[in-house]
């Protein structure tokens, strides 16, 4: 597929997401708007990508300690955006629905974002680095 359909794929897909996300803490029943905290998870999920890109040189190396330790940092971020909201859930400031509204939207924005490096991230003649 084009770059162009590849983009507005994600672009659909990180809509729906937030769309889920949105609807996890504006719909009249829940009410409460404690999940949108994730959206810091969301921005802050890219950055040990990036700067074990912009460290490491040695881009043949087939595993370096750098992007290790950058999928270790990413790792903890992904797994700490999906327990905010069960342990925002079990404390009951949000009702169980509304997290599970927050999982579904996390997932999809999640994969969303590991799409974009996927398409974007190989490195050819379209990459994210011209954006």
């Amino acid at each position: 597929p084009s770059a162009v359909a590849a983009l507005v794929a994600l672009s659909f897909s990180g809509a729906i997401g937030l769309t889920f996300l949105m609807l996890g803490c504006a719909l009249e029943y829940y009410g409460v708007y404690w999940p949108l905290f994730v959206l810091i998870f969301y921005f802050i999920c890219p950055i040990p990508h990036f700067i074990a890109k912009r460290v490491s040189d040695d881009s043949d190396a087939a595993s370096s300690a750098c992007r290790e330790l950058a999928y270790f940092f990413t790792t903890g971020i992904v797994v700490s955006a999906f327990g905010f909201p069960i342990i925002l859930a079990r404390v009951e400031a949000i009702k169980w629905g509304a997290c599970g509204l927050v999982l579904a939207g996390n997932a999809v924005i999640f994969l969303t974002i590991l799409g974009f490096f996927l398409v974007f991230g190989r490195g050819d003649d379209f990459s994210w680095e011209q954006w």
